[in-house]
């Protein structure tokens, strides 16, 4: 709390958030917790930081946690892919040199307790380099960079999330000597039911035990969990959760996916987000992105028509017309893997082109309500649940807000999504990252400096799966993510 604090000398949080770590600080001296763990979501999107015990986590609300800079040069083996010890660290950036470090301050609004391990409580946080400037590459701050702009225009985000992954039970965590690498094996399992019986009761009552479990400590967790769901594949879940606004529906998805991983882990399941595993009759699995904007001025949906028949407002219509025209630009940060391009097939749920339709989920923006319709909303169901939520979500917003600024039509229906001729969406990772490097509008917004970082380490990914080829997506995803 000292004047000298990093935050307090760089004026890194608002009042409210000084009231909040005060609290936060009350309660520490209380002894409430024995540990608090210190978290910030990476490139890819994963948790990393620090846990300190309850009295030096006191002074580090102020003062910043220090990590290395090399967390930032990682791909998804955790393999360090910038020359860090030359000039500019390989991201020619002095700050970065040598591997120095940079630190993660807290937002104290976003603490919580860990209700799965005692005493526990957690914090998210944001990246700064030594001199109080935004690290140029935190993704929570790209995100908020789109929010502000969206303010500026007396808006606010508001978006549901609806996300499927795989839980199975784990026969073989693959401990033994020989089986660590980079990345090391992933684990042996085993189904919890065989899948292809969407949604019936019985199926959900089998795994009713899991389902529970999830839901009692995401509950606990205090996220807006909605329904539990038995998906159509083997081992197959979803879950949704109602809409919050500006960036707490990417800090819930960052919580979410390692807390169901957590979770599983110590009750003897393996939880994996990874969009298609290698296993027999598996399904894909997808992150459908709900969203709408709210006006400030009176708290009402923006995207509600004003008349009978109409499916959008007009400023939902340009912003529809903004995330169509920007569809492919903005595919790899929906769909961060390689592997995540196996679920673009027609026929399947899941999108091939840029189109959008009443209601119709064969198409990559799906939009519901109408006239008089509270909920009046645009589906994307073009997600991977893998996907960085603060790129993700950028990507919506800087791209909405450029249909709104060039009043974009999105031109009518595709009531037929797979046979519509329509711009067809990238069909691979390596055509996604080409896609995002021609969209101008979206490269400038989300900055060209960090596009050309995150190409550069999704390229080194293509370039190991271009050397090993046979079992390299289960290998690097299904334990990852």
């Amino acid at each position: 709390m000292s004047s000298g604090s990093f935050v307090d000398r760089f004026g890194l949080w608002s009042d409210d958030q000084q009231a909040q770590a005060k609290e936060l600080v009350r309660r520490i001296d209380a002894g409430e917790f024995d540990v608090i763990r210190f978290a910030f979501a990476d490139q890819h999107g994963i948790l990393r930081g620090k846990t300190l015990v309850a009295g030096e986590a006191r002074a580090a609300l102020w003062d910043g946690v220090n990590l290395t800079s090399t967390l930032l040069a990682k791909d998804t083996s955790h393999k360090t892919v910038f020359p860090v010890f030359t000039a500019g660290g390989g991201f020619d950036m002095p700050g970065f040199q040598g591997g120095a470090d940079f630190t993660i301050v807290a937002d104290p609004a976003t603490f919580r307790i860990l209700p799965w391990t005692p005493r526990t409580g957690w914090v998210l946080c944001d990246a700064y380099m030594p001199d109080g400037s935004v690290c140029p590459f935190a993704t929570r701050q790209i995100l908020r960079r789109a929010v502000e702009q969206l303010d500026a225009l007396g808006l606010e985000f508001v978006a549901g999330l609806e996300v499927e992954f795989h839980v199975f039970k784990l026969e073989d965590a693959r401990l033994g000597l020989a089986d660590s690498g980079q990345p090391g094996e992933p684990p042996r399992v085993s189904l919890l039911s065989h899948g292809h019986q969407y949604l019936t009761e019985l199926r959900y009552d089998r795994l009713d035990p899991v389902m529970e479990l999830l839901r009692s400590q995401l509950v606990a967790l205090g996220l807006p969990l909605r329904s539990l769901e038995i998906e159509y594949g083997p081992s197959q879940f979803e879950l949704t959760f109602g809409p919050t606004a500006g960036l707490l529906p990417a800090d819930t998805m960052v919580l979410l996916r390692s807390a169901i991983k957590q979770i599983c882990q110590r009750n003897g399941y393996h939880a994996t987000f990874m969009c298609r595993p290698r296993i027999p009759n598996v399904m894909s699995s997808g992150w459908h992105l709900h969203q709408s904007l709210r006006r400030r001025s009176d708290g009402v949906n923006a995207f509600v028509p004003e008349a009978p028949g109409q499916d959008l407002s007009e400023l939902g219509l340009h912003y529809l017309g903004g995330l169509k025209a920007h569809a492919s630009g903005a595919a790899v940060l929906a769909s961060p893997t390689i592997n995540g391009y196996r679920r673009y097939r027609p026929f399947s749920l899941a999108p091939d082109r840029a189109v959008w339709a009443r209601d119709n989920r064969g198409a990559m923006l799906r939009v519901l309500g109408g006239h008089g319709q509270k909920a009046t909303r645009i589906e994307n169901r073009v997600g991977e649940p893998t996907a960085n939520p603060y790129l993700y979500l950028a990507s919506q917003l800087f791209s909405g807000l450029d249909g709104i600024e060039r009043r974009l039509d999105p031109g009518p229906s595709a009531d037929a999504p797979y046979d519509t001729p329509a711009e067809r969406l990238p069909r691979s990772l390596g055509e996604a990252l080409a896609c995002l490097r021609r969209d101008e509008v979206l490269s400038d917004r989300i900055g060209k400096a960090f596009v050309d970082y995150y190409c550069h380490i999704k390229e080194a990914e293509i370039a190991r799966f271009d050397l090993e080829v046979s079992e390299w997506e289960h290998r690097e995803y299904f334990d990852m993510f």
